[in-house]
């Protein structure tokens, strides 16, 4: 009997779900948002997500239902419950991944090291919390930001004045969530993985690196992370896959302070992107153990292949946006990286793919794989 998972999303992640699926005999369906998507390889489907009539004939066909993002409305999840389907992750752990403040509030409420923060629905509340953190802070929309977008550093009301006026003008208790501006000396992310019966494994915690907002550069496993830093990770991250219910892999994005502080800055309930090193890294990638998870299968082991991995975002692209071109000289010059390309057009600043080098010295692994993506730089 084949398994059958569907995927609603039709971006880079459910694409690149579908090799491991493909390993392990599993049939994967894709309902993507419209022709041209980065899964397109995979969609059965096409249709908005918003739509209950649309995702609940999608599910008919399926054993059980995961996500690329996060973004189905709780309505449509809760109609997938209430029709018998297995939602994995399901509808709670979502809500608190879907908003900011409700992931702040729940966080709070577990006693996880964050950020000191606010919900704030006016200007001067606002400023007096900017105030009373030495004059600057980060304000968020609480849903639907992503690569940088929906943050703000600001150091005065009126650098939000356009956001609090379309909450004013969206009706209902919209909020802003505004948090301290943490003195941070790098970020990391922990990835684990959860199924239905409990069972939970964990990768090498990783160092991650941001441009402008976004994701450039992955480092496995974080350097001088061994001991504390990497267990306080860890337990970090399965207390808040346990506490929440999480099914699938989870992703913990984290602050490291000069006084060795870790607080947790995001959560994604999906594979992301600071586990694409594992495709070629660990011995099974998120995406398999994803795939497993909610299957409720046996996880998979997350040892690495060997002691550094490098991932480097190849973002932009060339723009005369002739990937291939790009090929032979690339693939000629480091024939040890591993390519990764999603099937989107090169635009600035977007991710396009993903570069990974593995090895014995981290600095020569950097350094190949920043060069290997630089062929796609212009």
């Amino acid at each position: 009997m084949t398994l059958r998972v569907g995927v609603i999303g039709g971006g880079q992640l459910a694409r690149m779900m579908v090799p491991a699926a493909v390993e392990l005999g599993i049939d994967i369906r894709v309902l993507a948002e419209g022709p041209g998507m980065s899964a397109a390889i995979a969609a059965t489907a096409e249709g908005d997500y918003h739509d209950v009539d649309t995702v609940l004939a999608f599910a008919r066909e399926v054993d059980v239902v995961t996500f690329d993002h996060e973004h189905v409305p709780q309505d449509v999840l809760r109609a997938l419950v209430d029709a018998g389907v297995a939602v994995r992750p399901g509808p709670e752990p979502l809500a608190v991944a879907q908003d900011k403040i409700t992931m702040r509030a729940r966080l709070s409420e577990l006693a996880l090291p964050v950020p000191d923060w606010a919900a704030v629905r006016d200007p001067d509340t606002l400023g007096a919390f900017i105030a009373e953190h030495g004059g600057r802070a980060v304000v968020k929309t609480p849903r639907g930001g992503y690569d940088g977008k929906g943050v703000r550093v600001v150091s005065d009301p009126d650098q939000v004045e356009d956001w609090f006026a379309a909450a004013a003008e969206s009706g209902g208790d919209q909020a802003l969530l505004v948090e301290e501006l943490v003195p941070f000396t790098r970020e990391l992310a922990q990835s684990v993985a959860r199924r239905p019966s409990g069972d939970i494994v964990a990768w090498p915690l990783v160092e991650t690196v941001q441009r402008d907002g976004v994701c450039a550069e992955v480092v496995a496993p974080a350097p001088d992370s061994a001991g504390r830093i990497a267990d306080v990770a860890e337990s970090i991250a399965v207390r808040v896959a346990e506490a929440l219910g999480v099914t699938g892999v989870l992703a913990v994005e984290l602050f490291q302070t000069g006084d060795e502080r870790i607080l947790v800055n995001e959560l994604a309930m999906r594979p992301h992107n600071t586990g694409h090193w594992s495709i070629d890294g660990a011995t099974t990638s998120q995406f398999e153990q994803h795939l497993r998870a909610v299957l409720d299968l046996p996880l998979g082991a997350t040892g690495m292949h060997a002691p550094h991995a490098v991932m480097v975002n190849v973002l932009g692209g060339p723009a005369d946006g002739d990937l291939a071109a790009r090929y032979p000289a690339a693939l000629a010059a480091f024939p040890e990286a591993k390519y990764h390309f999603y099937g989107k057009a090169p635009r600035p600043g977007r991710k396009i793919g993903h570069v990974t080098v593995t090895g014995d010295d981290v600095d020569d692994v950097v350094y190949r794989a920043r060069s290997a993506a630089a062929h796609f730089d212009d």
